[in-house]
C-alpha cells in the first residue's frame, strides 16, 4: 500500500469534488476537482520533464491556490517540495539551489500550471513509503549555514492526522487561512487540516484587517501568528460579534504575550489556543482544545511525542522523540550527529520546562541564554515582567558583552518610560543578576516572516552598549 502524503490528503476530499476548496478575495472560488485536476497536470508535467522519484522541486513565488496545485502535484510525483521564501535575494536563492540541487524550479505557478493542464496528461499517483523524503524545509540559518530538514511522508502524515483529531476539524469547518505558504505553520499546519477535513479555506493572500475581518464572519477557525492577533485587537472593528462565527482561533509560529491573550480573551470571550512547532518535526504540543488553554504555555505534547528535559534539569533544553521528527538535515551528516542524543532524541535547542502533569512552558532558546556574572538568565522570564510594567507595550531581552559579567542583560522595548524607574521596578520582582541592566526603546523589532523578533539582529545592533 502506498503511504504517499498525496494519497492521504486526496482520499480525505469530499465527495462532492465541486465543493469549493479555495474562497478566494474577489469572490470566486476554486474546487476540490480543480485543485485534484490541477495536481494531476503538474505531476504529469514533471514527470514528462523528467523528475523522478526523489528529485528536487524548488518552488519560489507567491502564494496562489496553483502554489498548492504544485505542492501536490510534487507529492503525487514521487518528488521532493522545496518551498522558497519569496522575500530571498538571488544570492540567498543560490545557496538553497546549490546545496539541494533541484531538478526543476518554479517561480511562476499560474503560468507554469496553465501550461500543465494545456499539454500534459493526468498523472497518478507515485508510490512512497512513509520513510521516503516529502519536503525539505531549510531552518531560518540566524546563525551559520541554513540547513534543509528533511521531512518524510509519515513525518508529514502523522502530524497533520494529530492535529486535524487534536483541533477537532470536520467537513463543517471553513478554515480562514492569511498565513504565507512557504513555512510549515502555512503549508503543513494550516493546509493539512483543512484538506483532511475536506472542508473550504477563505483563501488571503496575506493579512489585510479589511479582508481578515470579512473573512471571519464566514470562518469556523483562523491559525495566526500573534501579529495577527494583536492587529485585530487594534482594530475597533474586531468585536466580540466580530469572532463569534469562529470555534476556534489558533496561535504560533512566535511567543504569544500573556496580555495579549488576556486582552483578547476580554474582548471576544474566547481563549487563544497556543501551540508549539519547528521545522524538523512540525508541531510537537499544543494547548487543548476542550480543557484549560494558559497563557503563556503551549500546552502538552502531541499523542506519540516522548518530550523531555535534557541533562534532568527542572528547566533545560527540550528532547523530543516521535513519528513526525525528521531524519536529519540535508548533506549534513554531522549536524545531524550533534542534533540527536545518543538514545535517538532530537534536542530542540529551545529551553523550557515541564510541570508535573506535563504540560509544556518555553524559556526562549537555548542560544538566547544570557550568562551573567556566572548565573543564567533566561530572556523569558525578564519580558514576562517588563511586559506588564506601565508603559511597555512589548520587549525582547537580549545579553551583550560586558567587562564585569561576562554578559550584561538589556531590554529593548517597544513603549515609553523612565529607564531608571522600569529598572527600580524589576528588580522589585527579579533578582539582581535577572533585571535588566539598562532599557533602550524603540519604535518596532526587527522580526522575520513569521513574527518571531529576531534578537541575533538586536545584539548586533546593541552590542557595544556597555562600552560606552
Amino acid at each position: 500500500m502506498s503511504e504517499n502524503l498525496y494519497d492521504l490528503l486526496a482520499g480525505r476530499f469530499p465527495a462532492d469534488r465541486t465543493r469549493p476548496c479555495f474562497l478566494l478575495s474577489d469572490g470566486s472560488a476554486i474546487s476540490y476537482g480543480e485543485l485534484e485536476a490541477g495536481a494531476a497536470h503538474v505531476a504529469g508535467r514533471l514527470m514528462a520533464e523528467g523528475v523522478a522519484p526523489g528529485d528536487r522541486v524548488a518552488l519560489q513565488a507567491g502564494k496562489s491556490p496553483e502554489f498548492i496545485m504544485v505542492y501536490l502535484g510534487v507529492l503525487k510525483a514521487g518528488a521532493v517540495f522545496l518551498p522558497l521564501n519569496s522575500a530571498y535575494t538571488r544570492a540567498e536563492v543560490d545557496y538553497f539551489l546549490g546545496d539541494a540541487e533541484p531538478k526543476a524550479v518554479i517561480t511562476d505557478p499560474p503560468a507554469w500550471v496553465a501550461a500543465a493542464r494545456a499539454h500534459a496528461p493526468l498523472a497518478q499517483s507515485i508510490e512512497r513509503s512513509a520513510g521516503d523524503l516529502a519536503s525539505l524545509i531549510y531552518t531560518s540559518g540566524t546563525t551559520g549555514r541554513s540547513k534543509g530538514a528533511m521531512l518524510s511522508h509519515g513525518n508529514l502524515a502523522d502530524n497533520a492526522l494529530a492535529l486535524h483529531r487534536a483541533w477537532g476539524f470536520t467537513p463543517g469547518d471553513v478554515l480562514l487561512h492569511a498565513l504565507p505558504v512557504f513555512h510549515v505553520h502555512g503549508l503543513f499546519v494550516a493546509l493539512h487540516c483543512a484538506l483532511l477535513s475536506g472542508c473550504p479555506m477563505v483563501w488571503l493572500a496575506k493579512f489585510s484587517d479589511a479582508e481578515v475581518l470579512a473573512g471571519l464572519e464566514r470562518a469556523t477557525v483562523m491559525m495566526g501568528v500573534p501579529t495577527f492577533y494583536t492587529r485585530l485587537l487594534a482594530n475597533p472593528a474586531f468585536t466580540r460579534e466580530a469572532a463569534a462565527n469562529v470555534r476556534l482561533f489558533i496561535s504560533g509560529s512566535a511567543p504569544l504575550l500573556p496580555s495579549t491573550f488576556a486582552e483578547f480573551e476580554a474582548r471576544t470571550g474566547q481563549r487563544i489556543l497556543e501551540r508549539y512547532g519547528m521545522s524538523e518535526a512540525a508541531i510537537i504540543t499544543t494547548n487543548p482544545l476542550d480543557g484549560a488553554r494558559v497563557a503563556g504555555s503551549v500546552g502538552y505534547p502531541l499523542p506519540g511525542v516522548d518530550l523531555r528535559i535534557g541533562g534532568g534539569e527542572e528547566t533545560g533544553v527540550l528532547e523530543i522523540k516521535g513519528p513526525s521528527v525528521f531524519s536529519g538535515y540535508w548533506r549534513m551528516p554531522d549536524k545531524t550527529a550533534e542534533a540527536f542524543t545518543a538514545d535517538g532524541y532530537f534536542v530542540t535547542g529551545d529551553v523550557g520546562r515541564c510541570d508535573p502533569d506535563g504540560r509544556v512552558w518555553i524559556s526562549g532558546r537555548a542560544k538566547d541564554l544570557i550568562i551573567s556574572g556566572g548565573y543564567n538568565v533566561y530572556p523569558k522570564e525578564v519580558e514576562l515582567v517588563l511586559d506588564e510594567l506601565p508603559g511597555v507595550v512589548e520587549s525582547a531581552v537580549i545579553g551583550v558583552p560586558h567587562r564585569d559579567f561576562g554578559e550584561g542583560v538589556v531590554a529593548v522595548v517597544i513603549g515609553e518610560g523612565d529607564e531608571a524607574a522600569l529598572i527600580s521596578e524589576a528588580r522589585r520582582q527579579l533578582a539582581a543578576y535577572k533585571a535588566p541592566k539598562r532599557i533602550v526603546f524603540v519604535d518596532d523589532l526587527p522580526r522575520n516572516a513569521m513574527g518571531k523578533v529576531q534578537k541575533n539582529l538586536l545584539r548586533q545592533q546593541f552590542g557595544r552598549l556597555f562600552e560606552a
